[in-house]
């Protein structure tokens, strides 16, 4: 039977969809626009990615509390305004002829902060959306949306670049991201934002809130350190497999995005799959049994090779890894916020999301190093390598056991009822 999460989730749903659509059009947009169109070399690309993550982490650090005392919504709202103004900046440089490395540094900070602003509060505000024995239900759908989006996005991105160069399908990402505010404007009811005591000033010290509160609980410290090394490496050798496939091995466009899109598919089915799993299986076996297999298939990309055998090989290997991550995500989610008092959500996601990517920075620039002396394959392959030890983390039955975090100590803000409340 279908379960049924109101119309306020359709909306927020349907406006998850169509930014995350339009992300996965321009899936790949900046390595191939710096690689393609400003001739970087692959330290460069890496650094592109690298430098974006990383300012915007240390920027995030302090929109956990910010994020945490306001009204969702209008945050959700300005964040999206905001990445689509950055967005657009792009082909309107490009076809002014005055586009820059610097320009899309500029563009990959921006967006990467806002990103995280609306991660935290869209969090947040799922939590006090949906009840909590339907979240797991709402993060199935969520992560299933986003693989079908993977999957369409970058062989339709893939030929749009084709025709019309990689600008065209920036310009499309920045307009994913203002249907999405006009999607999240169109939930109507409550939101929902923790008080703060006036006679208390803001301190430095709450910056850490969210990692305290991570580091108290152990299976979210387990789950944590899991996924932001397994995050890490899988997207350090992002930038790489663009210069290896695009540069070394000279792939088309289309057969690029084809490559990362079919196997997108198979996240769609795990993610379909999971609650159903879960309720056959139990929690910690699915997420046992998942958490290995996403560690493992990454190793497989050593084999790439030009051609269509390398073609065929990266369809089959990230194919069997999405399908593990499809299973693996709604639970890994659904986990975190049932473990999260909800007047700690944003704080807790704002400081995942600000570490994880930090990681991701410092391992891109390594690995953009190791791959400048030694190879790109190379590199890719030492990352695999890694991965395979990374399942250890994972949380025990017996820390799941533990009870989730209670509800609310406070209730839903009045003054904050309808779209653009608190803006």
């Amino acid at each position: 039977m279908r379960v049924r999460l109101g119309r306020g989730f359709g909306w927020l749903w349907s406006a998850y969809a169509v930014s995350t659509y339009g992300t996965w059009i321009a899936f790949g947009a900046f390595p191939l626009i710096a690689v393609r169109v400003l001739h970087s070399p692959a330290f460069a690309v890496s650094l592109l990615e690298a430098a974006g993550l990383a300012v915007a982490a240390m920027v995030a650090f302090s929109l956990g509390p910010w994020v945490e005392h306001r009204a969702k919504r209008p945050v959700m709202i300005a964040m999206d305004l905001i990445r689509f103004a950055a967005m657009a900046s792009v082909p309107i440089a490009y076809v002014l002829g005055v586009l820059s490395y610097g320009q899309l540094l500029v563009v990959s900070v921006v967006s990467g902060t806002a990103g995280i602003a609306f991660t935290a509060a869209s969090g947040a505000y799922l939590k006090y959306l949906v009840p909590s024995d339907h979240l797991l239900v709402a993060n199935g759908r969520f992560e299933g949306t986003s693989w079908v989006a993977t999957a369409v996005g970058p062989p339709l991105g893939g030929a749009l670049i084709g025709l019309l160069g990689p600008v065209v399908t920036v310009m499309a990402d920045a307009l994913s991201y203002l249907l999405s505010a006009l999607g999240v404007l169109r939930i109507r009811g409550g939101d929902v934002a923790a008080p703060r005591d006036r006679a208390t000033r803001w301190r430095g010290a709450d910056l850490l809130g969210g990692w305290r509160f991570i580091l108290r609980d152990r299976a979210l410290r387990r789950l944590f350190l899991n996924s932001i090394l397994v995050s890490g490496l899988i997207m350090a050798t992002v930038p790489l497999l663009s210069v290896l496939l695009l540069g070394q091995y000279h792939f088309p466009a289309w057969q690029y995005g084809l490559a990362f899109g079919i196997p997108a598919l198979g996240g769609f089915v795990g993610a379909r799959l999971s609650a159903r799993l879960v309720t056959r299986y139990g929690r910690h076996r699915v997420m046992s049994v998942s958490g290995w297999l996403r560690s493992l298939f990454p190793l497989g990309l050593t084999f790439v090779r030009p051609g269509i055998p390398g073609l065929l090989t990266v369809i089959i290997v990230e194919g069997l890894l999405i399908t593990s991550m499809g299973v693996f995500n709604p639970i890994y989610a659904t986990e975190r916020l049932q473990r999260t008092p909800a007047d700690h959500t944003a704080q807790v996601l704002s400081t995942w999301s600000a570490i994880s990517k930090l990681l991701q920075a410092a391992l891109m620039v390594i690995w953009g190093i190791l791959a400048t002396l030694t190879s790109p394959l190379a590199a890719i392959t030492m990352s695999g390598v890694l991965l395979l030890a990374t399942p250890l983390l994972l949380p025990k039955r017996i820390h799941l056991a533990n009870k989730t975090a209670p509800g609310p100590s406070w209730t839903p803000s009045s003054t904050a009822c309808g779209p653009g409340a608190g803006r």
